[in-house]
């Protein structure tokens, strides 16, 4: 079912509230969750020269722009709940841009690669498409979005407070493939359990060159 402009604004909005109201108790249950494969992945897949810009598209507390900062590349998040911008740039010392997945302003051509761990599950569907376009302008020619969402058979609607869609890896494959991707390698997490302990699909796409 379609949403209109006021739904889709809620969707964002209650969410966001959800963040903010449980940022201190969020950052004490994940700011040990080791996510260093999917970092490493993504510094594989970006082919040009580093250091590397990254931005860090929901960024949360801020647990893994310090890790991009400290591995010595320029490291901006992005982060819509207003605390835990806050907590971000505190933890991380990195800029932060406090901005609605919605309602992006990003400039074109300006990262190497873009870093969604956890983050694009919470947009609708139908906005996806003009999410994803606006990160393809964000990335330079090769520039590489690594995602990594809570797989299911594409449900979509409210989980817990928060509104998430849980894609499956051929929905989330012409979700990209339209807005323009390449795409590099998918894998699951945590590595190394079987399938049906594996919650996390984390894939990784590179816009174009030319």
């Amino acid at each position: 079912m379609k949403l209109d402009q006021e739904e889709l604004a809620r969707t964002s909005a209650l969410t966001l509230d959800h963040y903010n109201e449980r940022a201190e108790a969020f950052w004490e249950g994940t700011r040990d969750h080791d996510v260093s494969q999917n970092i490493v992945a993504l510094q594989q897949a970006i082919e040009s020269t580093p250091p590397f810009t990254i931005l860090d598209l929901g960024c949360g507390p801020g647990r893994d722009l310090k890790v991009f900062s400290e591995l010595g590349h320029v490291a901006i998040g992005l982060e819509g709940a207003a605390r835990f911008a806050a907590m971000a740039r505190n933890h991380s010392g990195c800029a932060v841009w406090e901005q609605d997945f919605l309602e992006l302003d990003l400039p074109e051509c300006r990262f190497d690669g873009v870093f969604a761990n956890a983050a694009l599950f919470h947009v609708p569907s139908q906005a996806l498409p003009g999410v994803l376009g606006k990160l393809r302008a964000s990335l330079k020619p090769g520039g590489v979005l690594f995602s990594s969402n809570p797989r299911g058979q594409n449900q979509e609607g409210w989980n817990s407070g928060r509104y998430g869609v849980y894609h499956d890896l051929e929905a989330w494959r012409r979700h990209l493939l339209a807005a323009g991707f390449v795409e590099l390698a998918h894998y699951y997490r945590p590595e190394g359990l079987p399938f049906e302990q594996q919650p996390w699909l984390a894939s990784l796409w590179r816009r174009p060159k030319s």
